[in-house]
């Protein structure tokens, strides 16, 4: 049974936290606000590359999480093959809030672009041509968070699975430093 937990379910449980928390915060939005930013979400092209690339990205990660959650009992360590691509997919993270705001600022300026230099706008006008601009910014934000849990549980169940695995004491304590009398090994 602590092999079942150890290779398959715990791996399987850490990797349903990233998806699950996307679900949770989309819902714990307010409904007028979720329902708005859909609403905009089809007229705007920056969300949907915004959205597909961070989805793409975070799927990606996912896998290479659960691959880099297998513990191999022969060596007592974790498969590390992907580890450099964590690392690097996990610093794309930091696009998005950009990538959103590319999205804010393009909208703002369609924004103004769009009011005629002799004529003063309603607010109603403002508020429907300004929304494009609060939506880039929401999906980038949405999408940094998304891609930043990947490396959170990586860590963390790594964490968790080696203590659960009981790694001998030798490679707990391994010195670097050279051998000498009173080094641990």
């Amino acid at each position: 049974m602590r092999r079942l937990w150890i290779h398959h379910l715990l791996p399987l449980l850490f990797c349903a936290v990233p998806p699950t928390a996307a679900v949770l915060i989309f819902f714990a939005v307010p409904p007028a606000a979720r329902g708005e930013y859909l609403n905009r979400l089809r007229d705007s092209a920056i969300d949907w590359i915004i959205l597909g690339i961070g989805g793409l990205l975070f799927a990606f990660q996912t896998a290479l999480a659960l691959r880099a959650m297998r513990w191999n009992e022969s060596d007592h360590d974790f498969e590390k093959s992907g580890d450099e691509w964590l690392k690097h997919l996990a610093s794309a993270a930091e696009w998005f809030p950009l990538l959103g705001l590319i999205g804010t600022v393009a909208a703002i300026l369609q924004t103004f672009g769009s009011f005629g230099g002799d004529t003063r706008p309603t607010a109603d006008k403002i508020i429907k041509e300004y929304g494009p601009a609060i939506t880039a910014t929401g999906s980038g934000l949405f999408m940094a968070l998304m891609n930043i849990l990947p490396t959170w549980m990586v860590n963390t169940g790594r964490m968790l699975i080696g203590k659960l695995s009981g790694p001998p004491v030798v490679a707990l304590f391994k010195s670097t430093a050279p051998d000498k009398p009173g080094n641990a090994i």
